[in-house]
């Protein structure tokens, strides 16, 4: 199969268990259970994990936007529709589930898309586990953050939480929250680095879409490239990492856009980057 049959347009993706929209080279994927402050179901985790995977060979999206319907981003796990029938479980059908949450992480990490996440209200369980996934986070003043795992009677480590949050808050920070399930203010997710930005609810979205948009229009191939190995490099030593950096550089000047760039710097006008 030639790779031009591996690429997939993403334009007009009709999604089963949340709202989807292509905007040019941006798509929102929009969580869309308001009347229950979005949670998650069985359904609603694999087809996220079906698409962010997807997004990997995908010809025409370049940026991605997560938000939540209603004032609220995600409350985590559907109560009636997750938590019940979790308790009725064998063992290897938990292990099948938590290995598909987890999967959903991977697939928002691995997928070569920029991702920002626009946050209000509630972000809580697998909805900050989401949230803590995505390049960027834009928050409200009204975002109550909350890894509540233990609060019903499990682990903190989960989807991925005891690596992703000590590395963006730092160890002491994460421990607190991970150990006593409380809600982080939004004035301390920005203070502590979990925020990028705090804007009114009105306007969360709208900034996440520009931010996203503006990224759309850069070097996209060369932003694939940062993500690939802000990834990759927290299982490096420092020469390896050096190395790595060194090979994924190299691969970016030879593409058109560094030379497009190079043209528009000495002709003194604005590059007009295309990804390749």
């Amino acid at each position: 199969m030639s790779m031009a049959h591996q690429l997939r347009s993403y334009q007009r993706y009709e999604a089963q268990h949340f709202l989807w929209e292509a905007d040019g080279k941006t798509a929102t994927v929009m969580l869309n259970r308001p009347e229950k402050k979005n949670p998650l179901t069985f359904d609603a985790y694999a087809e996220l994990r079906d698409v962010f995977r997807g997004l990997s060979y995908a010809s025409d999206i370049k940026t991605v936007v997560i938000a939540g319907a209603g004032g609220n981003f995600c409350s985590g796990g559907d109560v009636q529709e997750i938590i019940g029938p979790l308790t009725q479980m064998s063992a290897a059908e938990l292990l099948a589930f938590t290995r598909m949450s987890g999967d959903l992480i991977k697939a928002m990490r691995g997928c070569p898309q920029p991702i920002i996440a626009a946050i209000d209200g509630a972000c809580a369980g697998a909805g900050a586990m989401i949230a803590l996934a995505a390049d960027f986070r834009f928050g409200t003043p009204h975002c109550k953050t909350a890894f509540l795992f233990c609060r019903v009677g499990l682990a903190g480590c989960d989807m991925g939480a005891c690596t992703l949050l000590p590395r963006t808050i730092g160890q002491g920070r994460a421990a607190e929250l991970l150990y006593t399930g409380r809600t982080m203010s939004a004035e301390e997710g920005l203070h502590w680095g979990f925020f990028n930005e705090l804007h009114p609810s009105d306007h969360v979205l709208p900034a996440a879409q520009a931010l996203a948009r503006a990224l759309a229009e850069g070097p996209t191939f060369a932003h694939a490239m940062t993500k690939k190995l802000l990834h990759q490099e927290w299982a490096m030593s420092l020469d390896t990492a050096i190395e790595a950096e060194a090979e994924a550089q190299a691969i970016c000047m030879q593409t058109e856009d560094f030379r497009r760039a190079y043209r528009a710097f000495i002709g003194k006008h604005k590059p007009m980057f295309e990804g390749n």
